[in-house]
């Protein structure tokens, strides 16, 4: 297996989105269910990013979806700071030394450069899905990246540790790989992903088995 460049999906998979949810629930509402008002977010983001992607209702950032979340559950603005996973920024510049890096986020470009510049992320390209004005697994997405490196789909390995992302990664013929995480939404059992790991050393080891 050949590949030209490893494409990184980012919430959930470097950053710990729902941590980051918690403690700006818990700066608003120190009171609250903070669990409870956790999900209640994510439901409706999930939700109105589907309703995007089916065409029932017209394009808006990310910023836009958190904006409404942090109104419904809290009643206030709060922007979550989202913190990396222990193994982020080491496994990624582990694997910057062989391979681009590049990541590819249902987050809006402003979400995107807030994220980066609080989690100290590290990767030569990073795509929004608001460049394709929809949001994944919608095809489109992952298209950004195929464009981008003007290379084959399969010389692409998509990064992910939600099942759903993946498959859409394959849809347009991209390799993948998922990593474990306790966010995550781990494959079932009619899935067939390239690359099983549970860290992303775990990852660089193998990548690193492949390409002898």
């Amino acid at each position: 297996m050949e590949i030209d460049a490893l494409v990184f999906d980012i919430l959930g998979t470097l950053v710990d989105e729902p941590a980051g949810i918690r403690a700006a629930v818990h700066r608003a509402a120190p009171d609250a269910d903070a669990d409870e008002l956790v999900g209640r977010w994510l439901s409706h983001v999930e939700t109105e990013q589907r309703r995007i992607v089916e065409g029932v209702r017209p394009y808006v950032p990310s910023d836009v979806l958190d904006r409404e979340a942090a109104q419904s559950v809290t009643k206030t603005d709060v922007t979550p700071k989202l913190p990396t996973w222990p193994d982020t920024v080491e496994g990624l510049t582990r694997l910057a030394e062989h391979y681009p890096i590049i990541g590819l986020s249902n987050a809006g470009r402003t979400a995107l450069l807030r994220m980066n510049a609080h989690a100290g992320l590290r990767w030569h390209q990073a795509l929004s899905a608001e460049e394709a004005r929809t949001y994944k697994p919608d095809p489109a997405v992952y298209e950004l990246a195929v464009e981008l490196t003007k290379t084959k789909p399969e010389r692409l390995l998509m990064v992910a540790t939600h099942s759903w992302d993946l498959r859409g990664a394959q849809s347009v013929g991209l390799r993948t790989a998922y990593v474990a995480r306790p966010v995550g939404d781990p494959p079932s059992a009619a899935d067939r992903f390239d690359f099983h790991a549970e860290s992303l050393a775990d990852l660089a080891a193998q990548l690193g088995k492949s390409r002898m």
